[in-house]
């Protein structure tokens, strides 16, 4: 399957509802443009198979309204707008995005971790990490063959 962004799927569906969420915050639209402004921000490509369903979730759940408007020499087309409870769910989604980016940041050890008073964790206050797995070596040490793959790699 050809990957039309440079983020992985499990991120996007992370982020998708609030940051289509934000991409309403400065009024109504519809769907193209909230896809091309989506892709224009650097998400990549948004299909309509994953922004659609994702418009009437969030319509289901209060955060957006629809409105139906007549079309500019064309057909009609449904509007999206931000509501209250989308307003204070956009808030607080992107707040705890904040915290655990911070989080992340922190574990990686990323070069933003340090300076950001949001990063939550520093690497050096992380607990040690646990003793390797059985077959999975220790940093440093050379890997011992896995007694199931040795016997077939021998026969």
């Amino acid at each position: 399957m050809k990957q039309t962004s440079e983020w992985p799927g499990e991120w996007l569906r992370g982020v998708l509802g609030f940051a289509v969420l934000r991409m309403l915050v400065d009024g109504p639209t519809y769907g193209y443009a909230i896809a091309a402004r989506l892709e224009e921000a650097g998400f990549g490509a948004i299909k309509g198979g994953t922004l659609y369903p994702l418009l009437g979730r969030l319509e289901a759940a209060g955060a957006v309204a629809v409105e139906w408007r007549a079309g500019q020499g064309g057909p009609g087309r449904k509007y999206y707008s931000l509501t209250e409870e989308g307003r204070r769910s956009l808030e607080e989604q992107t707040g705890r995005w904040r915290r655990f980016a911070g989080v992340v940041d922190g574990v990686l050890g990323g070069p933003d971790a340090a300076g950001r008073p949001d990063a939550g964790h520093s690497a050096a206050a992380l607990p040690t990490a646990a003793p390797p797995a059985a077959g999975h070596p220790a940093p440093g040490r050379p890997a011992q063959p896995h007694p199931v793959t040795a016997e077939r790699e021998d026969s």
